[in-house]
C-alpha cells in the first residue's frame, strides 16, 4: 500500500482526453468545489476505470489524486485479505478510517475484480463474503460527511467479473481504450525525452505503423525501451570486454550520447509484439454499451 502526495499530473499522460475530462468531472472538480457539488451533483460513491491492461489506469489515478491534492491510498487486493478470521474486515474498516482522517483522500484500488468478483458462487469462501459485505458497507458511508471527501477509484482489466453490488456502487464507469494514432505519437516522445534522437525519427509514421496491432501503452513504452537499448547492443558487439569493465562509467557516458535512429526503433517494433487479447476487445466494447454511461 502507498500513501502520500504524488508529483503527476495530466501532461505526464499521452492522450485519453476524453478519459481525463470525464475523471475530472467525476472526481476533481467535486473535491475542489464542494459547493456546487451537493444535493442531486454529489460526488459518486466510486468510479470504476476499465479496459485492456496496460493502458495507463493507474497512472491516471494517480494523476486524479495530485490535480485535486488529496492523499492517494493505492491498494492492491492482496493487501486488504488475510486468512486469519475477521482480519480483512478490521483492514477495510481501517482503509477508511485512515482516508476520512486524512480526508479529501483518494482510495485507489487496483485489479478491483478479484476483490469483488460475483458473489454466490460455490466456491466462493466465507471470509470472502464477509470483507466483501464490509467494503460494500464502507462505500455506503462514503460522502455522508460532506467535510472529508473520501474517492474510490477502482480499476479492473474484467469488469464483467465483479460482483452487482460493487458495480452499483462504482457508478461511474469510464472505459480507457487503447492508445489511438495521436495518442501514441504522443507516449513515444513522452518515452523518449532523456534520449538523443537521430533527425530521421518519425514518431507518426512509426504510429502508424502499429495501427490495427492492438498495441497498449505498456506496449508502446516496451518497444521505446527496446529500442533506446539499441546503441549500447552496438557498441557491446565491438567492444573488447575486458575494457568494459575498467572503464564502464565512461563507456556508458559515451554511449548514452550516441543517438537512436529510426532503424532501432524499426528493429525494436519487429521484437516486442503487441499484450492485447483481440477478443477481449469485442467483449470490452459490448461492457462499455451495457453498463456505461457518459456525456
Amino acid at each position: 500500500m502507498h500513501v502520500g502526495k504524488l508529483p503527476i499530473s495530466w501532461n505526464d499522460i499521452a492522450g485519453l482526453e476524453e478519459a481525463k475530462r470525464l475523471l475530472e468531472e467525476a472526481v476533481v472538480y467535486p473535491v475542489l468545489m464542494p459547493d456546487y457539488y451537493q444535493g442531486i451533483r454529489r460526488p459518486w460513491k466510486g468510479v470504476l476505470m476499465y479496459g485492456p491492461p496496460g493502458t495507463g489506469k493507474t497512472m491516471l489515478a494517480k494523476a486524479v489524486a495530485s490535480e485535486c491534492n488529496t492523499t492517494f491510498f493505492n491498494i492492491s487486493p492482496a493487501t486488504l485479505t488475510s486468512k486469519w478470521r475477521g482480519d480483512s474486515e478490521k483492514l477495510i474498516r481501517i482503509l477508511f478510517e485512515m482516508a476520512r482522517h486524512y480526508a479529501p483522500s483518494t482510495i485507489f484500488i487496483d485489479e478491483i475484480d478479484s476483490l469483488c468478483g460475483e458473489r454466490g458462487g460455490g466456491g466462493e469462501h466465507e471470509a470472502s463474503r464477509r470483507a466483501k459485505g464490509t467494503l460494500l458497507a464502507q462505500m455506503d458511508g462514503v460522502g455522508v460527511d460532506s467535510n472529508k471527501i473520501v474517492m474510490v477509484l477502482g480499476a479492473t482489466n474484467h469488469p464483467w467479473d465483479i460482483d452487482e453490488a460493487m458495480r452499483r456502487r462504482l457508478e461511474k464507469r469510464i472505459y480507457i481504450p487503447l492508445p489511438n494514432l495521436e495518442d501514441r505519437v504522443g507516449l513515444f516522445q513522452i518515452n523518449t525525452q532523456s534520449l538523443r534522437l537521430s533527425p530521421d525519427v518519425d514518431f507518426r509514421r512509426l504510429s502508424k505503423m502499429l495501427e490495427g496491432h492492438f498495441y497498449s501503452c505498456a506496449d508502446i513504452t516496451s518497444v521505446a525501451r527496446d529500442a533506446a537499448m539499441m546503441t549500447m547492443r552496438r557498441y557491446m558487439q565491438e567492444v573488447d570486454k575486458t575494457m568494459l569493465k575498467e572503464n564502464a562509467a565512461e563507456i556508458g557516458r559515451l554511449v548514452a550520447e550516441q543517438p537512436t535512429t529510426m532503424e532501432d526503433f524499426l528493429l525494436a517494433l519487429k521484437k516486442v509484439p503487441s499484450s492485447i487479447n483481440v477478443e477481449n476487445i469485442k467483449r470490452f466494447e459490448t461492457w462499455k454499451k451495457e453498463f456505461e454511461f457518459n456525456v
